[in-house]
């Protein structure tokens, strides 16, 4: 499964580029990649796991704008289409696991 949060915030005054910063930097440290500017994406276990993630990462959204985030299966995730540009190589669009000892 994973989770995509997508955001839109306001960045007119200080105070609300540092609560944008704070919230990605959230984010990142949670496990978050980014997909595109504004849009990060996390693999998650099962939807429990994805629910869970979204009640930690709620509290840290800044205040004002928009911020959504939707689940999807890998399979979902995998039919995405790239209209323009290509894939990244950082993170791997496959449901097969690896499992390091």
């Amino acid at each position: 499964m994973r989770l995509i949060v997508m955001f839109d915030v306001p960045m007119d005054t200080s105070e609300q580029r540092r609560a944008y910063r704070h919230f990605r930097k959230a984010l990142i440290r949670e496990g978050f990649l980014m997909m595109q500017y504004s849009a990060y994406v996390r693999v998650c276990v099962n939807k429990k796991a994805a629910e869970f993630t979204e009640k930690r990462i709620s509290p840290l959204a800044p205040p004002g704008g928009k911020v959504q985030t939707m689940m999807v299966t890998e399979k979902q995730y995998q039919a995405m289409h790239y209209i323009v540009g290509e894939p990244s190589n950082d993170v791997l669009n496959s449901a097969e696991r690896t499992i390091v000892i």
